[in-house]
Parts: structure tokens; sequence; C-alpha cells
């Protein structure tokens, strides 16, 4: 393991970032990026260094599952093709949230994260409307609102791993100042977050097989649309 964690962190420093691999070099030169140029993370490196509860050391397995996820939800945001991820085992890769559905590489990449993850909140009842409806939504739309929800960035960090390669399971948490409207809510200024747990299939590269995600969707949603802070 010691061996895997020092190879990741060497692929960082070469071709990404200080938290995320394969965003420059020459293993990018091919490389289409939705908004034509490698992102920057200025913003929400800065929100995850001053909110972050944990801070692994270098090396650890805790940092290379971290850095890795971290890596994957990068390629998925930014990258436009399957076949310029590095991230995953893109021929056997699949994702699924709390057991649902299956979805593929191309399936994931064409819906977006946000709509994957928040997509059993779709149906609702006559007094209990859907939060959000990713049925609605298209990759970009659903990014726009987050990205307009958390101007300075929504943060991932792993809280603890309970097991390492080839089966890693991890407690994660996401979070993010409400700093731009959700829907008719407006901006409350307060840390929304969320946690959750996660099982990564990864092979010998590192690279991950299977993503199964398990955690409440509403709970990030029910802090966005508090009742005391409707638009007037």
């Amino acid at each position: 393991m010691e061996e895997i964690a020092s190879s990741v962190k060497d692929l960082e420093l070469e071709k990404g970032g200080e938290y995320r691999s394969f965003l420059h070099g020459d293993t990018e030169k091919d490389t289409v990026w939705r908004l034509g140029e490698a992102p920057e993370y200025d913003l929400v490196n800065r929100t995850f260094r001053s909110g972050r509860t944990k801070d692994w050391k270098p090396g650890s397995l805790e940092e290379t599952v971290q850095n890795l996820v971290k890596t994957w939800e990068m390629e998925l945001t930014h990258k436009t093709r399957i076949k310029d991820f590095k991230s995953i085992d893109a021929e056997n890769f699949s994702f699924s949230v709390n057991g649902g559905k299956t979805m593929t590489g191309e399936e994931l990449l064409r819906a977006g994260s946000y709509n994957a993850l928040l997509a059993s909140l779709e149906h609702g009842g006559a007094n209990n409307p859907p939060l959000y409806k990713s049925s609605q939504e298209t990759f970009e739309s659903s990014h726009e609102i987050f990205r307009g929800v958390f101007p300075n960035g929504f943060a991932w960090e792993v809280l603890e791993v309970f097991s390492g390669p080839p089966t890693v399971a991890f407690k994660w948490r996401h979070w993010g100042k409400m700093e731009g409207s959700f829907k008719e809510h407006n901006p409350n200024g307060k840390t929304a977050e969320m946690f959750g747990m996660a099982i990564a299939e990864v092979n010998d590269q590192l690279k991950i097989g299977r993503l199964e995600v398990f955690y409440d969707p509403s709970q990030l949603l029910t802090q966005l649309t508090c009742p005391y802070n409707p638009k007037r």
C-alpha cells in the first residue's frame, strides 16, 4: 500500500495539483475539456483547507483514497470523453446510489454527478413535492444550480477508511457555504453539509471499477430549502 500511495503522490505532483491527478502534463495533451481547458481548483481547495475536519498524513491510505475520489470527480465534471478518464477502469466501471440503478461510465457522464446522486428525490406527493427533479435538469443546468449555491466550492473529504484495496470502504463528508440562491430560497450564509459511506472496487493500478455510494440525499437539500428563508 505504501508503494501505491507513493506512486499516486508522484502523479499528483507531475500531472495534477495538490489533491487531484491528471489535470496537466503529457497524459492530458489530447484530453477534451468541457470548458476548453483544464479547470482551476483554487477556490474549492481554499474551502477544503479551511473547513476540513481531517488532515491526513501524506501517503496514507486515507489521503490516497481522498485524492483518488477527488480526481474521479474532477474528471466526471470537466472531461467530456470517458476515454480521457484516468481514474477509472472505463470498460468495467459502474456506479450506483443506495443500491439503486447501476449506471455505466457513459450513462453517468451524460447525467452528471448531481443528477445521479439526487435521482431518488424525483418522486414527491401532492403535499410533499420533490426538492429536486433530476429528470428536468441536464448535466449543464444541474452544475449551474449548485455552482451558484456554492460559489466558493463544494468541498469533499474522507473521514475514515475501513478497508484497503481492492475493496475500499470509507466514510465521507461534503460541505460548502450557501452563498447563492437555490430555486426560490435565498442564501443563508451557513455551511450546508452531508455525510455518507461508499465502497470502491479498485484494480492494482488504483483505477475504480465499481463505486457504490450510500447516503441520505435529502440531508443537503433540506438545509438549502429552510422554510425560514424564502425569497420575498
